[in-house]
């Protein structure tokens, strides 16, 4: 097959997989993950609770200590837990929310350790880690390091300045932006200290350096020369064409990402070309499993619309498109690309779209989501008009990027057995979000020259942080619980209070929020939340001098239920309500 075709084969396959295993075991929810690009798949069956509720969330003066200030640092103070409740059908089956189910008993569940751990204490975690770059070739790590990451990085901080100024307007229009804002300074944070990391560990000299051995060691064989030889400037050939026009691709992604109601529009428009079609033909969004999500999503999308941010953000889009050659080019912009005054074209254009649209309007928006096409385009709704004229440029660029994948994935699995025969040996695969374990010990670090960091932070540094405004205003009640020495057991030996957070050196990555830091009794002890700025290099590598994860302390989980909260009913249904 062609590098495209392979790539719709393979999703095609997939699909077709992941309904028969969903047929084959109802009420559960199928997933094929890829585990070695373009080599081995393995499929995961999950349950599928539905019905969630939360039972205790401290206040976000507590669960958010630090806000983005802190935020991949160390210390930290940052008290990030909650208790949820999951809830099944009567007949012990996943259902939708109801009053009459009942409190899902699993037939495991883990037991909490309330008194912690120590210094160089073993641990491990369990949980679902995002997306690993362990195995790529030189050239996708450069593209990343000088095209990619550098780019949406500023991209996401100029949203983020965007956002707090638009915020300044009132209450009402800073909550709007909250969750946006935090989404957006979380990545952006994390890829700049990726791009600190890669330069001062030498992530892509070391992978040219290892490709360069590899280049030799085919060269010393004529059997490998003839299955090898060549492959290595055949990934550099893909992420070449990729920069050949890297930052239109891109402003045009974020034109559909960035934009709430252009966004909306799309996948509105795209919706009426796909839900015609028999289901496994669909793309993914459009499936029956998956679309009552899609509207999920697009309804809260709209619950945190604020119409002068999305009109400045789109303006910003589209001058940056037309300052670029191809952008200038698209027939839906040339009114900004051609003009003279670009900057008052763009003003008027937007103008025109939105004192038209109604997609502002959530049930209206929603209704159109179920349209077909000749419907949808009765109505004339000016951005949806946009989204149809965009729309073959976007499948232009899905069918490049198809083309790439199937061309990498043919590639990888070659570069993989090279490495193999190489280094005699196997490989585990890279993250993919699916169930890993990973361990370590509790253990400080030095991230700089004459600067060596303890893993345990206690609530008296919370308290010498805090200052009374967000995000370090400490409720008055743990001072007053500090000046009362009210730690109950949960102070330990050698502690002058008690433990909030810790450090321990296991291999995790995005998506390893909320996994469990078990002892080495299989008892929990912490919760993973987050990485120290010099880890976010974890998706490339993991070092033993740097790579170091973040938890909040259980025996912080537990004081602040209790003490704080009251809650000690909480800790008696965990088992460790004994004890004062």
């Amino acid at each position: 097959m062609g590098p495209e075709e392979r790539t719709r084969a393979t999703e095609r396959r997939i699909k077709e997989i992941v309904a028969a295993a969903e047929k084959a075991e109802p009420g559960k929810r199928a997933e094929v993950s890829e585990m070695f690009a373009g080599k081995t798949y393995v499929l995961f069956v999950y349950a599928y609770l539905r019905d969630i509720r939360l039972v205790y969330v401290p206040p976000r003066s507590i669960g958010n200590f630090g806000g983005e200030v802190d935020n991949w640092m160390w210390p930290r103070h940052t008290g990030d837990f909650s208790f949820l409740r999951a809830y099944i059908g009567p007949d012990g089956a996943p259902a939708e929310f109801a009053g009459a189910n009942v409190p899902y008993r699993p037939k495991r569940f883990l037991k909490v350790a309330p008194e912690g751990v120590r210094e160089n204490d073993f641990v491990f975690l369990l949980g679902y880690p995002g997306r690993t770059y362990r195995h790529a070739a030189s050239s996708f790590l450069a593209y990343e390091e000088e095209v990619r990451m550098p780019y949406v990085a500023d991209w996401y901080a100029w949203q983020i300045d965007l956002m707090d100024k638009m915020g300044q307007a009132g209450r009402d229009v800073e909550i709007k932006h909250e969750s946006r804002i935090k989404g957006l300074a979380n990545t952006m944070k994390n890829y700049r200290g990726k791009l600190q990391g890669m330069k001062r560990v030498g992530i892509v000299a070391g992978k040219k350096e290892e490709e360069r051995r590899l280049g030799s060691f085919i060269a010393a064989d004529p059997a490998r020369a003839a299955r090898f030889g060549g492959l290595l400037p055949k990934f550099a050939a893909v992420y070449d064409e990729m920069r050949s026009d890297a930052e239109y691709r891109l402003v045009l992604g974020y034109l559909r990402s960035s934009v709430n109601l252009l966004s909306l529009a799309s996948t509105i428009h795209e919706a009426a070309l796909e839900r015609p079609k028999k289901d496994l033909e669909r793309e993914p969004a459009y499936m029956d499993r998956n679309f009552p999500q899609t509207k999920r999503r697009l309804g809260l999308a709209l619950d945190n619309y604020h119409e002068p941010t999305d009109r400045a953000v789109f303006k910003e889009l589209l001058l940056r498109l037309a300052r670029l050659d191809q952008g200038r080019k698209l027939p839906a912009f040339a009114a900004v690309g051609e003009a003279a005054d670009r900057d008052r074209a763009a003003e008027a254009f937007i103008a025109g779209l939105y004192g038209r649209t109604r997609l502002a309007d959530k049930s209206w928006a929603l209704a159109a989501l179920d349209k077909p096409a000749a419907e949808l385009k009765a109505l004339a709704d000016p951005l949806l008009e946009l989204a149809a004229a965009l729309y073959p440029e976007y499948r232009t660029l899905r069918a490049r990027e198809d083309s790439w994948n199937g061309t990498l994935d043919s590639l990888y699995p070659l570069l993989l057995e090279l490495k193999s025969g190489f280094e005699a040996q196997d490989f585990i695969p890279d993250a993919n979000s699916t169930l890993r374990l990973t361990f370590g010990r509790i253990k400080g670090y030095s991230p700089a020259d004459a600067v060596q960091y303890r893993p345990f932070t206690t609530l008296d540094g919370v308290l010498e942080k805090s200052t009374g405004r967000e995000p370090f205003d400490t409720p008055a009640k743990l001072f007053d619980l500090s000046r009362a020495g009210d730690f109950g057991r949960f102070r330990p030996e050698g502690f002058e209070s008690v433990p909030a957070c810790l450090l321990y050196d296991a291999d995790t990555t995005g998506g390893n929020s909320g996994s469990p830091v078990l002892n080495a009794r299989g008892e929990l002890v912490a919760v993973n939340f987050d990485r120290t700025y010099e880890a976010t290099i974890n998706d490339y590598a993991w070092s033993p001098d740097y790579s170091r994860s973040i938890g909040v302390d259980i025996r912080y989980v537990l004081w602040v239920t209790e003490k704080f909260a009251g809650a000690r009913f909480l800790l008696d249904e965990m088992g460790v309500g004994a004890g004062r």
